[in-house]
């Protein structure tokens, strides 16, 4: 969606009168005050601001009565309303989006899905100012009393592909399998072909029950971003002051209670 700045209230006003819904309720026609004036952002599907990510990784992202919901879907929604246009959210290969290629490719506007910012990363995609600290965890069965990284020495541990958790069990020499998405590797503990699970600590409480617990964690001072395509100055910018209104409005406070289930510190 490419709009001049003088066409902007016209244009915003007419797809609100022709029934132009949304999940999100849009922003007032013509109030481009919280994206920084972000009429010049240009979105691959026209009037629809396309996300993409990879579920599972609950809370961040996961599917709920058919949909793909979560916190950072909530936070893209807060982008999408400042735009004043629709959200669509598609499932994709995480490596296709640590890698910048389904944002190149124009599969989608913005990847979301608990995204750590490192240099490597960012030179494929550009990334929104941090909006989540995040550390690693280790899922495993509540007997099996691997509490602490010396415990697993000489186990087998799952890995999601391409993410912050696999390059530390790499790191630690520790015998790693990869796998497409965190569903992937929980079912690999459960059906006994790893010993545990690493993955970011704040998904794996999902899985804890039933004799599995998050028996430890890693700090990693890791951030979440989102990100862009290279280049994509407007929709950075327009990324960055939704971010900047959430924080100072009290939205994301809200947003984070809900969804990680406890209140933000600090």
């Amino acid at each position: 969606m490419k709009l001049s700045t003088g066409a902007a209230a016209l244009i915003a006003s007419a797809l609100l009168l022709a029934g132009c819904s949304s999940e999100d309720t849009p922003a007032p026609a013509g109030d481009t005050s919280a994206t920084g004036g972000a009429t010049d952002v240009e979105l691959v599907a026209g009037d629809t601001l396309t996300v993409c990510t990879n579920a599972p990784f609950e809370p961040f992202e996961f599917e709920q009565d058919g949909k793909i919901v979560g916190f950072d879907m909530d936070i893209t929604g807060e982008v999408a309303k400042d735009l004043a246009v629709d959200q669509e959210v598609i499932n994709v290969a995480f490596d296709a989006m640590e890698s910048g290629a389904a944002l190149t490719s124009g599969q989608c506007d913005i990847a979301a899905a608990g995204i750590s910012i490192n240099d490597e990363r960012a030179q494929n995609v550009d990334f929104s100012e941090p909006y989540f600290d995040a550390d690693l965890g280790l899922l495993a069965a509540s007997d099996a009393d691997l509490t602490s990284e010396d415990a697993l020495a000489g186990k087998t541990v799952a890995v999601q592909i391409a993410t912050v958790g696999e390059d530390w069990a790499e790191a630690k020499g520790l015998e790693a399998i990869q796998y497409a998405d965190l569903g992937l590797q929980v079912q690999a503990l459960k059906t006994g072909q790893v010993d545990a699970v690493v993955n970011d600590v704040f998904v794996l409480g999902a899985y804890e029950g039933d004799g599995y617990a998050v028996t430890a964690t890693f700090p990693t001072e890791d951030r979440y971003g989102l990100a862009v395509a290279k280049g994509n100055a407007a929709l950075l910018e327009a990324v960055n002051a939704t971010l900047e209104r959430i924080e100072g409005d009290g939205t994301y406070d809200t947003l984070y209670e809900a969804r990680i289930g406890v209140a933000r510190e600090g």
